[in-house]
């Protein structure tokens, strides 16, 4: 049976996104309006065991929801990840009275509350990260900003291709996972979309469908290639020299983390954060938050992370019928 909550803490884990800011503010309000004590925990994990904890009040997530990356920053740990790291951390919890923690980031912070949940420690997961590669909820916290970012940037970048009549290969965020490459694929109409998914590293298919396509009178090509693949600017050499297409590659990196969140991200992670302080005050505990089938719903950390997400097929079917 879980402990009866009285003061929470709040973190953010891992890699930032656009909305953590909604969702720690979402935090502290409800928490608040429950009658609970809140403490804000600098630097994720990291911070926990450094004891870097600040009080919070309804005050201290004024003007923020329209930030972002994260008020809290965000950091790594290896000594977390120790057995030794992990006690300490649960009893730095008891000290300051934290008996239910909301942990804000990606699949290793989810691992990390499970690890707490053992010693005692109440805690409940938020998605965030840009990725959509939680497999437990259709969305996660940033992902529609980055890839609203990402679409805006190659829209830029599609006007000096078209113009310089040159095929430009568009690197983007998503180390294991292709759903920004997919959708903004998609989105800027690009000719080839590289996704860790599905790609066979077949280039010499790529080469062929630009040289038929310049034939046929194309004076441009967009390729979107997902990060987890790279190797961009050399496949830009390469592609110039068997097609004799001028090729660059721009890499769009970590503007996609930054930004003000949209609309989508900051409602969903306020009602996420907000769901997040409800099951802690029911007494739940080991708990990730997703949103499915148009419902915010949760699951047990290690049958969220038991999970397995692919890309949608009928929407890469899509992909390629739309750019040929």
């Amino acid at each position: 049976m879980a402990n009866e909550v009285k003061t929470i803490g709040v973190l953010t884990s891992g890699g930032d996104a656009p909305g953590m800011n909604a969702a720690i503010r979402a935090v502290v309000r409800t928490a608040l309006a429950n009658g609970l004590k809140v403490k804000g925990i600098r630097r994720g994990y990291s911070g926990l065991l450094d004891e870097d904890i600040v009080d919070m009040e309804a005050q201290s997530v004024s003007d923020i929801i329209q930030r972002g990356g994260t008020i809290l920053y965000t950091a790594r740990s290896k000594e977390f990840m120790t057995t030794e790291g992990q006690d300490k951390a649960a009893e730095i919890c008891r000290k300051h009275g934290i008996d239910g923690l909301v942990v804000i980031g990606g699949d290793g912070s989810f691992r990390g509350a499970a690890d707490l949940a053992v010693r005692g420690i109440n805690t409940v997961c938020l998605p965030g990260t840009i990725d959509l590669d939680i497999a437990c909820t259709d969305y996660t916290i940033g992902f529609d900003t980055a890839v609203n970012t990402a679409m805006e940037a190659i829209d830029k970048v599609r006007d000096t291709s078209t113009s310089h009549e040159r095929c430009s290969i568009i690197e983007v965020m998503g180390r294991k996972a292709g759903y920004i490459a997919l959708w903004c694929g998609i989105a800027n109409g690009a000719e080839d979309i590289l996704v860790t998914e599905r790609y066979d590293y077949d280039e010499q298919k790529i080469i062929d469908k630009i040289i038929e396509r310049r034939k046929a009178g194309k004076k441009h090509y967009i390729i979107v290639n997902a990060e987890g693949i790279g190797d961009s600017n050399n496949m830009a050499k390469r592609i110039e020299a068997a097609t004799g297409m001028e090729a660059r590659a721009t890499i769009i990196g970590h503007i996609q983390r930054g930004g003000s969140p949209t609309c989508i991200d900051r409602v969903h992670a306020s009602a996420m954060g907000a769901y997040g302080v409800d099951l802690l005050c029911k007494g739940a505990s080991n708990r990730v938050v997703g949103y499915r089938d148009g419902n915010y719903v949760d699951y047990d950390i290690k049958e969220a992370l038991a999970m397995k997400k692919d890309i949608d097929q009928y929407l890469y079917d899509v992909s390629k019928t739309l750019s040929r």
